[in-house]
């Protein structure tokens, strides 16, 4: 890995959102993570988006922020843009996650959008087809 020998914090989050929604959208969510890469790093950094899948009703943006940081704090300062850039995401009405699904890093912004029915009946489901809780254990619900 060169970018964190050298410093350098660096990351990806992809949504999804409608598009007469995504003008406002992309403005927060940019504004949101250049301010925490700011706060994080005492820096400016950069954010970027493109999109990786279009759709009729709306687009997938792929968020990318780059940022130099400080040796012995990188994992601290990368935690608090994504936080921030997360909290953002949810606040503006993205979803936390689109093709790459869940994960261990999104499952908290994930919680706050899961409907809890829809956990309720994912957690009957892992019960009969995973009894010993062997896949993915604790990403999408608690073990």
């Amino acid at each position: 890995e060169f970018l964190t020998p050298a410093g350098l914090i660096s990351d990806t989050f992809e949504t999804a959102i409608t598009w007469e929604r995504f003008e406002d959208f992309h403005d927060k969510i940019k504004a949101a993570t250049e301010r925490a890469i700011l706060e994080a790093t005492g820096v400016e950094g950069e954010v970027t988006c493109r999109f990786t899948h279009v759709y009729p009703d709306g687009p997938a943006p792929y968020f990318s922020f780059h940022a130099l940081g400080r040796h012995g704090g990188l994992i601290e300062q990368w935690q608090a843009i994504k936080n921030a850039a997360s909290d953002a995401l949810i606040a503006a009405g993205g979803t936390i996650t689109h093709h790459h699904a869940v994960g261990r890093d999104h499952r908290p912004w994930y919680d706050r959008q899961r409907p809890e029915l829809f956990a309720a009946a994912l957690r009957a489901a892992k019960r009969e087809l995973d009894p010993h809780g062997m896949l993915n254990p604790g990403v999408l619900i608690d073990p």
